[in-house]
């Protein structure tokens, strides 16, 4: 009698053992340090929904999950993504991350639209950005002007290296094509042409066109990673999901470098400068009146400056005018020439700037 309650006790035992052990699915990771303040970003173990046999056809959350999404480390190994371990940029403006897997979880997985925006952080940053993209959040007015927000870091300045001339664009996290977000200083940053042409508006088209025709939606998270207090992030780390069919269409977790070709920046301030082997143009800082130049076709002397052209009202402003922010895309035009060019094509100047 007493070994068979030795046994049942012990039997008892190695069951609660076993019980404690699995009773929690949730992973605790270390935080970063000098990582933004809010809480949104913390990081989670990787999960391969692609292999998911979950049933997600019966609408998924009612309400938008939690926030949640890889951190910035570079000393632990137990976090999902850490800078350190991405190559270091060789001529392509992104490179596949976690076998190109995103680290969406089982949790995640919904067919209710939604998007959310973290708070800005102590510096001004944002953070994580997620969304569960449908047609019903997409845009269904005309993008509207994002010139009066200035995301950290940001600097006006112009090399002729770039493709049209200036160095920074205020880069939407998720595009305004789809969620319809315009001067949304949560989903602003401060990014190259570079990174915003070349390295997310690939991703962006693909998301859009893959929900305009087939109605089924897309995780779609995006992350700014700043390392320690830098106001200008080095780079995004973006991840989609394509839910209804399981990731066949739609699933990438790539990392895009907040890089210009030609260009050094300074992380920390936004500062920049010419590289030298670029050093044949020089970089321009608007708006600036340059000196008066010979016109030789009239045979005057002639003040050449940026403008912003208005082709609908046909006005022209100066680059820092508020109306010139309110100048829709299709009708706006960025100029360099003589004030005298302008009035002689037929322009105006505007009445609230006096260019």
């Amino acid at each position: 009698m007493k070994k068979k309650w030795t046994a049942l006790l012990l039997a008892m035992l190695l069951t609660l053992s076993v019980l404690t052990s699995c009773g929690s699915g949730e992973h605790t990771l270390p935080t970063v340090d000098g990582a933004p303040s809010n809480s949104q970003m913390v990081a989670e173990q990787p999960a391969n929904t692609a292999e998911s046999d979950e049933d997600v056809s019966g609408g998924g959350l009612q309400t938008p999950p939690e926030m949640t999404g890889p951190v910035l480390d570079n000393e632990s190994t137990e976090t999902v993504f850490a800078l350190l371990e991405v190559a270091a940029y060789n001529g392509e403006p992104y490179v596949a991350i976690n076998g190109n897997t995103p680290y969406f979880t089982d949790d995640d997985l919904t067919t209710t639209s939604f998007e959310t925006y973290s708070p800005l952080d102590d510096l001004g940053r944002c953070g994580v950005t997620y969304a569960c993209v449908g047609q019903d959040i997409m845009p269904t007015e005309e993008r509207g002007s994002i010139g009066q927000v200035k995301p950290t870091g940001w600097h006006t300045v112009k090399y002729d290296c770039v493709d049209g001339k200036y160095l920074y664009n205020r880069c939407h996290l998720i595009g305004f094509q789809l969620t319809g977000e315009n001067a949304n200083e949560e989903n602003l940053i401060t990014g190259t042409r570079y990174l915003n042409i070349e390295g997310m508006l690939p991703f962006e088209n693909m998301v859009a066109d893959y929900v305009q025709e087939t109605n089924n939606h897309v995780l779609y998270r995006v992350t700014p990673i700043f390392e320690g207090e830098n106001l200008l992030a080095s780079g995004v780390l973006m991840e989609g999901y394509s839910v209804e069919d399981e990731g066949t269409e739609i699933c990438f977790c790539v990392y895009a470098y907040n890089v210009q070709p030609g260009v050094t920046i300074n992380y920390a301030t936004g500062d920049s400068a010419l590289d030298e082997a670029s050093s044949t143009s020089e970089p321009m800082a608007p708006p600036v009146v340059q000196e008066p130049t010979p016109d030789t076709q009239a045979g005057t002397l002639t003040a050449e400056a940026d403008y912003v052209l208005n082709n609908n009202t046909k006005k022209f402003h100066l680059p820092s005018c508020s109306s010139a922010d309110d100048i829709k895309a299709s009708n706006r035009e960025d100029y360099y020439g003589s004030r005298e060019d302008l009035i002689a094509r037929g322009y105006d100047p505007c009445k609230r700037c006096n260019p």
